[in-house]
């Protein structure tokens, strides 16, 4: 294994400036209080807020939980367009940050990634090019962070990701290529972590994880020869090579972390079959062989995940892992034989797993699991039937599961559950019949459940449901 410890010095260097903005709003501070404690909807109906929203779904269009302000960006690349945030049903309301004019590349802002109640993005302008922005929720307080590569040619940040109050993400310069640096959201705290490829081309990290132990996990790519899986120790500030393959077969997604332990999948040269390892920290360790892996999440201690050993990829089904050989099986084989009723969209409530799956006779529903065969089950049909309800877009909010289902009758709506059948209940119709609304990109800012979708008229707007602590919604007017 090899190390780098060019972080040490960064640590340091940090040890003496600011932190970071504070996430400690008093809705923050209640939802971390109540997180054990599950928050209710305000009734089933969702309100309409903000303008018009490109109905396209590029990774700029995606809506950010900062705080207590939801951040999000309108616009097309080809008009330029503006940050925006909501407050949501109360407070200031929906209002517009600042405007972002049609950029030279034609690239909207991107990547935005919350820290404290700060959201960073990538940005561009004439004189900069494509650099590191962050935003407060204010015109004065959304800026550039630092000019990475001085002029117009811009670093192209990518890979943003937070950890320990830090903002870390890959960028180039003109020295070092495209490496991993971290910041505290000023151009003086913005430094480089480690040279793993020197020279002009860089590693270029990606697939950040953060693991039980405070360990950073990802992947880094040296001349497109090989692609190596990384840990930062959070103590030591030492950069280790934990395995090393080449590019051809790669390590296949994002590392997932299971507590201290992290889960990834190599590739075969060949594409015959694929490895499920696994490390602590140490040399990684062959878990099992099988030929797709589809969508991995923690749950209880253990890796639930997608796969098949069918040499032609059918058969999918859902499988566990608890990081042995032996420990390592199908949890249910809900269609028997060879299709396999493919499992998506795996969401964790609780002690609980939901996913989407088609078991042969009820079509793609909602499906439950306490990863035991005998517990993993049909939890609710919503279109009776074969045809089904494809339910997907899984988001587990304030202990709360929001998703998007489609019916004959209503089309495709969001829809919400609190954990139980009885309470698993659509939204009022926000396009009423059977056309739907195509919700999407829910998420929980404030005291509200937010989320994307058309009107009646085809217009995407952003859409708000009263989302709070038990006895904390307003009493209904008579």
């Amino acid at each position: 294994m090899r190390c780098w410890r060019s972080l040490c010095v960064v640590l340091a260097l940090m040890a003496g400036r600011g932190e970071a903005a504070p996430g400690g709003s008093t809705v923050e501070n209640e939802a971390a209080a109540g997180a054990s404690t599950p928050w209710k909807p305000c009734g089933t109906k969702a309100v309409p807020l903000g303008p018009a929203l490109p109905n396209v779904d590029p990774e700029s269009r995606d809506l950010v939980h900062g705080g207590d302000l939801l951040f999000f960006f309108t616009g097309t690349d080809d008009a330029g367009g503006a940050l925006w945030a909501s407050s949501g049903t109360q407070g200031e309301g929906t209002f517009k940050v600042r405007d972002f004019p049609t950029p030279p590349t034609g690239m909207a802002p991107t990547q935005f990634t919350r820290v404290g109640n700060r959201v960073f993005f990538a940005a561009e302008d004439e004189d900069h090019g494509r650099e590191l922005w962050v935003s407060d929720g204010t015109a004065a307080g959304t800026k550039m962070v630092v000019d990475l590569w001085p002029g117009p040619n811009g670093s192209f940040p990518r890979s943003l990701f937070e950890h320990q109050g830090r903002l870390y993400f890959t960028a180039g310069d003109e020295n070092h290529g495209r490496e991993l640096r971290v910041t505290d959201g000023t151009a003086e705290g913005t430094v480089l972590v480690a040279d793993l490829d020197p020279g002009p081309e860089g590693a270029e990290p990606d697939l950040l994880t953060r693991s039980g132990d405070g360990s950073l996990y990802f992947i880094a790519h040296f001349q497109a020869i090989f692609t190596a899986l990384m840990r930062l120790d959070p103590v030591s500030g030492t950069v280790t090579e934990l395995l090393r393959v080449p590019s051809e077969g790669s390590i296949l997604g994002a590392p997932t972390a299971v507590g201290s332990r992290v889960f990834f999948i190599i590739g075969d040269l060949h594409g015959h079959s694929l490895e499920l390892m696994v490390t602590s920290g140490g040399p990684p360790a062959k878990v099992a062989d099988v030929t797709h892996v589809g969508e991995r999440v923690s749950m209880g201690g253990k890796l639930y995940f997608t796969a098949t050993r069918a040499p032609d990829g059918m058969d999918l089904e859902l499988w566990r892992s608890d990081g042995t050989a032996k420990g390592t099986r199908r949890v249910k084989d809900v269609r028997s034989g060879a299709e396999g009723s493919e499992p998506a969209s795996l969401t964790v409530l609780g002690r609980r797993l939901f996913f989407s799956a088609d078991d042969g006779v009820h079509g793609n529903e909602l499906w439950v699991s306490d990863g035991t065969e005998a517990g993993t089950q049909l939890f609710k049909e919503l279109e009776h039937g074969p045809r089904g309800a494809w339910p997907s877009e899984l988001t587990v909010l304030q202990g709360n599961l929001f998703f998007r289902a489609e019916t004959l009758e209503r089309g495709l709506e969001p829809w919400m559950s609190n954990g139980t059948p009885g309470g698993t209940v659509p939204l009022e119709e926000l396009v009423t019949g059977p056309n739907g609304s195509y919700p999407r990109s829910f998420v929980r800012s404030g005291w509200d459940a937010f989320f994307t979708a058309e009107d009646g008229t085809g217009v995407r707007r952003l859409w708000a449901l009263p989302l709070r602590p038990d006895g904390r919604c307003p009493s209904p007017r008579r």
